[in-house]
């Protein structure tokens, strides 16, 4: 090889490393920009700190559930801008992420559900949010269904109108039999989040504006009463994930933009950060109501018994986590038979 040609090849390297670095440091600024940009965002979220270590988590059910990350998600009904104690959670569903196929499962739990709440006793599971906050909520689902769950994010009922008018409206199938309540949920609606909005004039699949999608998710008077209400929960978080999905974006900046304040949670910053690389692998495989099998009954006032709190929760466990054979905790089997001494329902 001839020094001229070696000259001008140690050139060529020179310059080829030259490029290589600068399309090294463009990369490090882009990733540096994503990061700002993200955390600027993550920065609007009300975050808060729990202590992870009294949720109720016992070791044989973080071992056994170590390939899920269940996240629980709260919607409240304040007529202000309290997120915390003393708030109802009217919806409570349970975001089961599996670590390795990415495939999340919708758990609703219905609001009436007849469980033990630390400190108050059999009650219905949507005032232990009210009575402890999400500690307390997240403790009362981890020892009544043996549960892993220590990460949650709870939003007002308001917020979710203010996201949807932002989608500009999700698409829902409204039935003859849902006509009357979404009306009277409407004017209701309206009137607590400030929100206008007006009637549902006739059935069929429709797009839906805030309040309206908030007043039908909160109908529980048909058939099938506060099981058919979570069912359409779930129809409305879905239905506002696929109209977000089709968002440029600016427009899924300008929506991001107006929810992020409303959401109260104790997801870190990082952690979001974690689930970013993945996201877009995550895909809504099955939407499930719990419990399976309930009876009503009133006492001081109604409840939604499970029946029984031992069985309902090994068919979830065998449902939601692929886990044949499941046998509850001894805790589980403890409440169990508490609630069957306090209503007498065995079958």
């Amino acid at each position: 090889m001839s020094k001229n040609h070696e000259k001008t090849g140690r050139k060529g390297l020179k310059i080829f490393g030259i490029i290589v670095l600068i399309l090294v440091i463009i990369l490090v600024l882009l990733v540096g920009s994503v990061f700002v940009f993200i955390n600027n965002k993550l920065s609007k979220i009300q975050q808060v700190d729990i202590d992870e270590t009294d949720l109720g988590v016992s070791s044989q059910v973080e071992e056994n559930l170590s390939g899920y990350r269940n996240i629980a998600l709260f919607g409240i009904d304040s007529r202000d801008s309290s997120l915390g104690k003393g708030n109802r959670s009217d919806c409570i569903i349970i975001a089961s992420i599996n670590n390795s196929t990415k495939e999340v499962k919708l758990i609703s739990v219905y609001r009436d559900t007849y469980v033990n709440i630390e400190g108050h006793g059999l009650d219905k599971i949507t005032h232990a949010y009210s009575y402890g906050e999400a500690p307390l909520a997240l403790k009362t689902l981890n020892e009544n269904f043996d549960l892993n769950i220590t990460e949650f994010a709870t939003v007002n009922f308001d917020a979710v109108a203010e996201a949807i008018n932002a989608l500009g409206g999700v698409t829902i199938d409204v039935q003859e039999d849902e006509l009357q309540y979404i009306n009277q949920y409407i004017e209701a609606t309206s009137e607590t989040t400030g929100i206008d909005s007006k009637r549902v004039t006739s059935a069929g699949t429709q797009t839906l504006d805030g309040v309206q999608a908030v007043a039908y998710s909160r109908i529980r008077y048909t058939e099938g009463g506060d099981y058919k209400r979570a069912e359409r929960m779930r129809t409305v978080v879905e239905a506002m994930v696929e109209k977000f999905k089709t968002k440029s974006i600016s427009e899924m900046n300008q929506i991001i933009d107006q929810i992020l304040p409303e959401v109260y949670t104790n997801i870190t910053s990082s952690n979001i950060f974690s689930l970013l690389p993945s996201i877009a692998n995550f895909k809504v495989t099955e939407s499930i109501g719990w419990p399976y099998e309930t009876r009503g009954i009133t006492l001081d006032r109604w409840y939604g018994v499970p029946v029984t709190l031992e069985s309902n929760v090994q068919q979830l466990h065998e449902e939601a986590f692929g886990e044949t054979d499941y046998t509850p905790s001894d805790r589980v089997k403890e409440i169990s038979n508490q609630i069957i001494e306090a209503t007498g329902y065995t079958n």
